[in-house]
C-alpha cells in the first residue's frame, strides 16, 4: 500500500517536482555537509576528517586536512568563515577564500558535537544594516596590526593563531563594522560556549549544574539534568533565546527518592539570553578591544619565542667553538680562566700557549667570521623583530587597553557585563610596564651586539697576525669596549636572560630609591619590575589580563537562565543515551502576521525530531513541536503533532527549511541485497494540525504522548515528493537561503535538488553542469 502511495504520490507530483540539477559520483564517503549562507558552496567533512569546499557546479575550490577528528560544523552569518569543530575540544575558524585557518580556539574540554552561528536580525525597516555604529579609533593612531612573525622559515611556535594570511586576519579581527553575532558550541558533556564574532570567549554554562524549575500541579518543582550531552543548539536571531536538545537523565531535585521512575532521554531546553540583545553594544565595544587586545598578545608571544629561538641559534655557535679555550688552559697546566687569557692578551699583547692554540688551530679564522656572521644575522632579525612586530604590538595594546580603561570607568552600562575598573588599571600598569621591558630590551641588544662587533673584529685581527707570522705580539684594541664585553658577555647572556622567565635581576640602589620617588607622581605602582625580565612581565601581563577577562565571562554566564523544560522521549538504552547521531533539526522563523518592528518582534522556534522506535509505544515517528520558547503558564502556545511514515520506509535524515517547511529523506527498507528506492519529501507544515500539549509536570511527563500519530498520505497534499535513483544515506544538507538541498547515497554519489523552482517547469529539465 506504501508503495502505491509513494508512486502515485511521485506521479502526481509530476507538476512540480524538485529539479534535479546534477548527480555527481564522489571518492569520499561524506559524514557532514553545510551550505553556505550567502553563496552557492557546499563545505563537506569526510568521514577522515578532511574539509572540501565546492562551489554550486561541483567545482572544487579547496581541501584541508586540519589533523584532527572533525565533529561538527556551520557558517558565519556573513559565510566568510566555515567553523569546525574537533573531538579534543577546539574550534577551527577557516577563510572560506583559500581554506587558511585565521583562529584556533580551546572552549571545550571534550568532543564538539554541534555549532550555531547567529546573528542579529534587523528590527525594522529603519534598521538599515542592523550594523554596530560603534568607531574603533585604533585605526586613527596607529597602522594596521602587526602579524605574527615569521623570518627565515623559522616558526615562531604554537599559538592561537592560525596560518600565514595576513589580510584575512585583518579583516577577520576588525568586528567594528560587523553585525553582533555570536557563536554557540555544545560537546558531549553538557556544555555550551557562547563567542562573540566567534573568537571572544564571553560566556559558558554546564547544562548539568543548571537549575531546572517547572510547573508541576500547581506548584514549582525543581530539576537537573545528570549525565547531560547536547545534540542541538540554536540561537535566536533576536538573541534573546536558545533552544537546545540534548540527552541525559532528569532528576527531581525536591524528591531524589522518586527520581528514578524518570529515566533518561531527549530533552529540549529554553534558555534565557536575553543579556546579548540588552547589552549588545556595550559587549561589542568590549569584545572589539579584547579580541585584538587577545590576537596581539599572541603576537607579543610570538614574537619573544621567535627571538629566543634566533638568539639561542648563535649562541650555540659561539659556545661551541668558545668552551674549547678553557679545556686546553686545563690541558696546559694553567689555573686562570678565558677571561683571563683574553685580558692578558689585551693589555699584554702576548698570547698562552693555550690561548695561542685555541686562536690558531681550534677556532681559525674560517670559524669565528662564520659565528660573527651568525650573531650579525640573529641581531639584525632581532631588531626587525622588535621594530616591526614586538614594539607595535605592545604599543597598540597598551592603547586598546587605556579605551577599556575609559568604559570600565562608565559603571552604569559596563558594570553589568563584568567590565571591572579595579582589574582594567591592574592590566594597565603592567602593559605600561612591559612598553618599558621592551624598550629597555632593544637597548640590551644594540649595546651587546655592538660590544660582540669590536670582540668579533679584534680577535679576528689577532687571529691574521698569528696564523700570518710565528709572533706572540698582537694588535692592540679598543680596550673598553673589549673589557666590557669579557667583563659581562664572555660567561653571562643578557638577552637570554631578558627572554627567560625565571631570571630575576639586582637593581641598583640609586636606581630603586629614584623608582620610589616616581611613583609619587602617579601613573603606576609597580617598582620592582627592573627586576623582572621581558618574559616575566610579559607573563604577568597575561595573567592579569585572564583575570580582568574572565570578569565579564563569569558575569555573563551567571545571567543564562534556564526558562522552561519539556522532555521529548524516553531512552532505555545507555549507549543510545550517550548518542549524538539523533536525528534533529531546531529554527527560529519569524512571525508572518506579527507587526512588532522593536526589540518585541515575534520568533516562533520548530522542533523536528525521530522518536527512536519503541518509545513512547511508538514506530517510526517524526515528531514536531512549535511554541516551546514562547510558552508560559498565562498563555500557553506550546504545540505539536506526530507523524508516521509507512512501515516499509525508514527516515534517514530530516530538516527545517523555510516558511515552517520540513524536508524529509526516506530509504525503502529492503531485505535482499539490492538496494530499495529513496525519496526526498518537503512538507509543509501549515497542512497538518498541531495540537495543544501540556507542561505540567510529573503526572504526564513525556506531553507528546498527548498526541496521536497521523499518518503520512504521500499522495496527498501534504507536500512535494521526488524519487531519488540511489539508496541514500546521511547527511542531507538542506540550505534555505539559496533553496537547495544536497543528498549522498550509499555508493558515494552527490546529487542537488532545486527546492523552490518555478511551478510550470517540466520534471525532464536538468542543467548538466558537466
Amino acid at each position: 500500500m506504501a508503495e502505491e502511495q509513494m508512486e502515485e504520490a511521485s506521479t502526481a507530483a509530476a507538476a512540480t517536482p524538485f529539479q534535479l540539477q546534477f548527480d555527481k559520483p564522489i571518492p569520499f564517503q561524506i559524514k557532514m555537509a553545510e551550505w553556505n549562507p550567502e553563496k552557492d558552496l557546499l563545505a563537506m567533512v569526510t568521514d577522515d576528517s578532511k574539509v572540501l569546499l565546492h562551489r554550486f557546479n561541483w567545482q572544487r575550490l579547496w581541501t584541508v586536512s586540519p589533523g584532527k577528528c572533525i565533529t561538527s560544523i556551520c557558517w558565519s552569518p556573513d559565510g566568510k568563515i566555515v567553523a569546525l569543530g574537533t573531538e579534543d575540544g577546539l574550534i577551527l575558524l577557516h577563510d572560506v577564500e583559500n581554506g587558511k585557518m585565521l583562529r584556533r580556539i580551546k572552549s571545550h574540554d571534550v568532543a564538539i558535537v554541534c555549532l550555531n552561528w547567529a546573528e542579529d536580525e534587523p528590527q525594522s525597516k529603519t534598521d538599515k544594516d542592523g550594523l554596530l555604529s560603534y568607531e574603533d579609533r585604533t585605526t586613527r593612531f596607529f597602522p594596521p596590526a602587526p602579524v605574527v612573525p615569521r623570518i627565515g622559515g623559522l616558526s615562531s611556535g604554537d599559538t592561537c593563531l592560525g596560518d600565514e594570511n595576513e589580510e584575512s586576519i585583518q579583516e577577520f579581527s576588525s568586528a567594528s563594522c560587523q553585525r553582533f553575532n555570536i557563536l554557540c558550541s555544545g560537546d558531549k558533556d553538557g556544555c555550551i560556549c557562547f563567542s562573540i564574532f566567534g573568537i571572544f570567549p564571553v560566556g559558558k554554562i554546564n547544562i548539568n549544574e543548571v537549575p531546572i524549575h517547572v510547573q508541576s500541579s500547581g506548584s514549582k518543582a525543581s530539576y537537573r539534568l545528570q549525565d547531560a550531552s547536547i545534540s542541538k543548539v540554536s540561537l535566536s536571531g533576536n538573541l534573546h533565546k536558545l533552544v537546545l536538545l540534548c540527552s541525559g537523565k532528569l532528576i527531581d531535585i525536591d524528591n531524589i527518592s522518586h527520581s528514578n521512575d524518570i529515566s533518561g532521554g531527549l530533552h529540549c531546553l529554553h534558555l534565557d539570553t536575553s543579556i546579548f540583545f540588552n547589552r549588545k553594544n556595550e559587549l561589542h565595544q568590549v569584545s572589539q578591544q579584547a579580541s585584538s587586545i587577545q590576537y596581539l598578545v599572541e603576537v607579543v608571544r610570538a614574537s619573544i619565542s621567535m627571538m629566543a629561538k634566533q638568539w639561542s641559534g648563535a649562541m650555540n655557535l659561539f659556545n661551541e667553538k668558545f668552551s674549547v679555550l678553557p679545556s686546553l688552559i686545563t690541558a696546559h697546566g694553567m689555573e686562570s680562566s678565558s677571561e683571563d687569557e683574553f685580558m692578558s692578551l689585551l693589555f699584554g699583547t702576548r698570547t698562552s700557549p693555550a690561548l695561542h692554540q685555541f686562536l690558531v688551530s681550534s677556532l681559525g679564522e674560517a670559524a669565528l667570521k662564520r659565528i660573527a656572521k651568525s650573531v650579525d644575522s640573529a641581531g639584525r632579525e632581532l631588531r626587525v623583530v622588535v621594530s616591526e612586530h614586538l614594539q607595535p604590538a605592545v604599543e597598540i595594546i597598551s592603547f586598546r587597553l587605556a579605551e577599556l580603561r575609559g568604559l570600565a570607568r562608565w559603571r552604569s552600562r559596563f558594570q553589568n557585563i563584568g567590565l571591572d575598573e579595579k582589574l582594567i588599571d591592574g592590566v594597565t600598569e603592567r602593559i605600561g610596564m612591559l612598553v618599558v621591558q621592551v624598550e629597555r630590551f632593544s637597548r640590551v641588544t644594540a649595546t651587546v651586539l655592538y660590544l660582540f662587533q669590536n670582540f668579533f673584529s679584534w680577535v679576528l685581527k689577532c687571529v691574521k697576525i698569528l696564523l700570518s707570522e710565528p709572533t706572540d705580539q698582537v694588535p692592540a684594541a679598543n680596550s673598553e669596549f673589549v673589557v666590557l664585553f669579557l667583563k659581562f658577555l664572555l660567561d653571562k647572556d643578557p638577552i637570554k636572560q631578558l627572554l627567560d622567565a625565571d631570571q630575576r635581576f639586582e637593581c641598583h640602589l640609586d636606581t630603586a630609591k629614584h623608582l620610589e620617588q616616581l611613583v609619587v607622581l602617579g601613573g603606576f605602582t609597580d617598582t620592582h619590575f627592573l627586576e623582572r625580565s621581558l618574559m616575566k612581565q610579559f607573563n604577568e601581563l597575561e595573567e592579569s589580563l585572564k583575570e580582568a577577562f574572565s570578569m565579564p565571562f563569569t558575569t555573563i554566564s551567571s545571567q543564562i537562565h534556564c526558562q522552561a523544560l519539556l522532555p521529548l522521549y524516553p531512552i532505555t538504552s545507555l549507549v543510545d543515551l550517550s548518542s549524538t547521531c539523533n536525528l534533529t533539526s531546531v529554527s527560529f522563523y519569524k512571525d508572518e502576521d506579527s507587526q512588532h518592528s522593536g526589540p518585541s518582534y515575534r520568533l516562533t522556534d520548530y522542533i523536528c525530531f525521530k522518536i527512536p522506535d519503541g518509545s513512547l509505544n511508538l514506530r517510526n515517528c517524526i515528531g514536531v513541536i512549535k511554541d516551546f520558547s514562547n510558552s508560559s503558564t498565562s498563555t500557553p502556545s506550546l504545540s505539536g503533532f506526530l507523524l508516521r511514515i509507512p512501515d516499509e520506509y525508514e527516515c534517514v535524515d530530516l530538516s527545517l527549511y523555510k516558511d515552517s517547511q520540513i524536508v524529509v529523506l526516506l530509504s525503502e527498507r529492503s531485505c535482499s541485497d539490492n538496494p530499495g528506492r529513496s525519496y526526498i519529501v518537503m512538507l509543509q507544515t501549515e497542512n497538518f494540525s498541531f495540537v495543544p500539549l501540556s507542561k505540567i509536570f510529573p503526572s504526564n511527563i513525556y506531553s507528546i504522548q498527548e498526541l496521536a500519530a497521523l499518518e503520512l498520505q504521500l499522495d496527498t497534499d501534504y507536500g512535494k515528493v521526488r524519487s531519488v535513483p540511489h539508496a541514500v544515506s546521511t547527511p542531507l544538507a538542506v540550505s534555505a537561503s539559496r533553496g537547495v538541498a544536497c543528498v549522498f547515497s550509499s555508493r558515494r554519489h552527490a546529487l542537488v535538488y532545486i527546492l523552490d523552482e518555478d511551478e510550470d517547469e517540466d520534471e525532464d529539465e536538468v542543467s548538466d553542469m558537466e
